[in-house]
């Protein structure tokens, strides 16, 4: 059965394509994979797994085609670093307004 792991950093994606038996978990699908040598900070104990951007847990069997993808932890919530970004832009624009004020 042929099966996918994916893993994407900032700035790099790595894909691999594997031939496993049928009733292959994820988790063992990624163990099996060159991924975890080539990024040793995946750590499946922290790490979440997915097949095409839905969650699932380590021990889900794989069907021909899925593709596995191991989720990085974000450094903040997306939601929250627009609203600091947000809050950044208004306090420069009020900085801004008030040294022309002067």
């Amino acid at each position: 059965m042929h099966v996918s792991v994916v893993y994407a950093l900032a700035h790099q994606q790595f894909i691999e394509e594997l031939d496993v038996p049928e009733g292959t978990t994820a988790e063992e699908a990624v163990r099996s994979s060159e991924l975890m040598d080539k990024c040793p900070e995946i750590d499946l104990a922290v790490h979440k797994l997915g097949i095409y951007a839905k969650l699932i847990k380590g021990s889900q069997a794989l069907r021909e085609g899925d593709r596995v993808e191991i989720y990085r932890s974000l450094p903040r919530k997306p939601r929250n670093a627009h609203a600091a970004d947000d809050k950044k832009a208004r306090i420069r624009a009020k900085k801004e307004r008030v040294s022309e004020e002067k």
